[in-house]
């Protein structure tokens, strides 16, 4: 099948059978689009198409795009992503993109559940308390990272350890324990989040090798890279390729 024909069935598939806003006003523009990310990048790789639109959702979220993220949010329940899904990767930003944007986000996602007639809240997720929440992060970061956290907890500069107690308890514990993804899926798209937000080389090439950690092959990283590539453009996909190369060699 030739590249129009994939980009209007991958549409179709997304967004149903009605054509973008755009097609009227700027036809060239998003037929140049539609074309690319639906017609050849949905193409490239073994991602499936729930993984695609995961990726594509932390990454909307990340970069604030949010009419295309609400797009994609109805997109992802089009191809079968559970509501709990899609909000765990929009939580999933939350340590690399602060609050404000995640609220930002989830305004959007619950615009569209809303719409869809899907009751809000959605069931709690959370697998910690105010007990447990800094060791159970803590046993995470290690098994994603292992015995370089000790290292960094030791050598934290003084007065800046409780930046070390943060990231383990919130993003860790309060972010990484929850249900509902898997620790794969979320060590996958926090690559995909930092990559998008530029300027994070040095967290990216720490969360490629947490990658390998944790079991995501390198043809999977360039594969989620690739997914990215549209919403984040060709200067932050080539560093993010970068870091995986340099830690990941052939």
């Amino acid at each position: 099948m030739d590249r129009i024909r994939q980009s209007e069935k991958v549409y179709r598939e997304l967004f149903g059978d009605g054509q973008p806003a755009m097609q009227a006003t700027d036809p060239e523009l998003q037929n140049i689009l539609s074309r690319f990310i639906f017609g050849e990048v949905s193409q490239q790789g073994e991602l499936t198409a729930k993984e695609r639109e995961l990726i594509t959702i932390a990454v909307l979220s990340a970069q604030q795009t949010l009419p295309q993220l609400r797009a994609h949010v109805k997109a992802g329940l089009n191809v079968g992503l559970t509501p709990a899904e899609i909000r765990e990767a929009v939580y999933q930003c939350t340590p690399y993109i602060g609050f404000p944007k995640t609220l930002n986000a989830v305004g959007e996602m619950d615009a569209v559940f809303q719409a869809a007639g899907i009751a809000l809240p959605l069931e709690d997720q959370g697998t910690v308390d105010e007990d447990t929440r800094f060791d159970k992060g803590l046993a995470v970061q290690k098994s994603i990272f292992g015995a370089v956290i000790d290292q960094m907890r030791a050598t934290a500069p003084v007065g800046q350890e409780h930046i070390q107690d943060y990231l383990s308890a919130f993003c860790f514990g309060d972010i990484y324990t929850r249900k509902v993804l898997d620790l794969q899926t979320r060590e996958l798209l926090t690559l995909c989040v930092i990559s998008s937000l530029g300027g994070c080389e040095s967290q990216v090439k720490s969360h490629v090798q947490g990658n390998a950690n944790v079991g995501n092959s390198k043809q999977r990283l360039i594969d989620a890279l690739t997914q990215c590539l549209p919403y984040m453009g060709f200067p932050r996909t080539l560093n993010a390729l970068a870091c995986v190369n340099a830690v990941l060699p052939e």
